[in-house]
């Protein structure tokens, strides 16, 4: 049985700012640029929007800070933040904000200018039990340990992780606003500089800038505006740990347990996605993240990459904008997920546009394999 809020939301407004490159502007003004092309998107005026939800890296009260700078006056916020992912559990929020009546107009929005700010994150870090007190190299280290532990318990091979990462550039070379394009071959990513073995450069995300928004109504409006709606389906998240020192099992993230009750709050199966829209901060969460959502077995993510299965022309869309890997990457790239999901339902996406795109599956990390919300968006089809 589907849950009663499955198809009762819908995205009306999208927009992105930025992407790639964007030198003289700051964060929240990136982030004002996207809410400016989601309203157009949508038609909408700012006073329209009457709740909020933000997060982002540098901003320890996001919600409050965008309201202060866009000047509005919301019924409703929040401003939950559970790292990239936390832009899917906003989709579940304000879904359920807007069905409670307690809001008429949802804006969801991010905002970063990490490349152009010199590269710097400033996350709000536990001193304790946290795995920079190890003197770590940010976060690949710790994806670099499930990496190993894949490898060492699964045959996985470097070979695999590279394929990943090529797979998401073939999908990046059909993305005119994708931050790096060109060639890129298997032994490529495999002679890039080590970053923490056995990841390269190119088996680790882009640092770039970006900023994104997408508002939601109602379903009851949502023909009232200017693009076709895209519908929220469902979603759950689920966090068993912070620092990767106390996840159980490197090789088992929580997408394991968010994945199986988000496609029972959706009614959907597998066999019924189009698009699988994964955070792949590094090469080796498409691998984690595609066997815990059950798209293969445990152990046979690296091989199930293989052969260009997840490529352009593939037997499984993923990543179709070119992902973290060869897309966008601002410090926190799960509002990215939203706007390729919507881009393709509302067939907008070019070139790389599938031929049929009716369902997304979302699936958004945080933190070090830490929190996991996996989200699914539809068309007017999927209803």
């Amino acid at each position: 049985m589907t849950h009663p809020i499955r198809g009762k939301t819908a995205i009306v407004g999208m927009g992105t700012a930025g992407i790639g490159a964007a030198p003289g502007f700051s964060a929240m003004e990136l982030l004002g640029l996207s809410v400016r092309a989601a309203l157009d998107d949508a038609g909408m005026q700012l006073s329209d929007i009457d709740a909020v939800f933000a997060a982002t890296n540098i901003h320890p009260c996001a919600s409050m800070s965008v309201t202060e700078y866009l000047g509005l006056k919301p019924r409703y916020f929040d401003g939950t933040n559970v790292g990239g992912s936390s832009f899917e559990m906003h989709l579940l929020q304000a879904s359920l904000a807007l069905e409670a009546s307690l809001c008429d107009a949802a804006l969801i929005c991010y905002g970063s200018n990490q490349l152009t700010a010199g590269g710097r994150l400033a996350f709000m870090a536990d001193p304790q039990w946290h795995e920079s007190t190890y003197d770590t190299r940010g976060p690949m280290t710790g994806h670099a340990l499930a990496a190993n532990r894949h490898m060492h318990q699964f045959g996985t091979t470097r070979e695999m992780l590279a394929d990943v990462a090529v797979s998401a550039r073939q999908w990046a070379n059909l993305n005119p606003q994708a931050f790096a394009r060109g060639s890129l071959t298997r032994e490529e990513v495999l002679s890039k500089r080590m970053v923490s073995d056995p990841l390269t450069i190119a088996d680790c995300c882009l640092v770039t800038d970006g900023a994104g928004a997408c508002i939601l109504v109602r379903a009851d409006r949502a023909k009232d505006f200017r693009k076709q709606p895209v519908y929220f389906l469902g979603a759950a998240g689920a966090n068993w740990h912070r620092s990767i020192q106390a996840m159980p099992d490197l090789t088992v993230t929580a997408a394991s347990e968010c994945g199986p009750r988000a496609f029972k709050m959706a009614g959907l199966s597998r066999s019924d996605v189009d698009l699988v829209m994964l955070y792949d901060a590094f090469t080796i969460n498409t691998i984690l993240f595609l066997e815990d959502l059950g798209f293969c077995p445990k152990g046979e993510g690296g091989r199930f990459v293989q052969d260009g299965r997840i490529a352009p022309g593939g037997e499984l869309a993923v990543n179709t904008n070119g992902g973290g890997l060869s897309c966008v990457h601002p410090g926190m790239y799960g509002m990215f997920l939203i706007a390729e999901a919507v881009a393709q339902i509302r067939g907008e996406a070019g070139e790389r546009q599938l031929r049929r795109a009716d369902i997304a599956l979302l699936h958004g990390n945080g933190g070090t394999l830490s929190s996991q919300v996996t989200a699914f968006l539809g068309s007017k089809a999927a209803l």
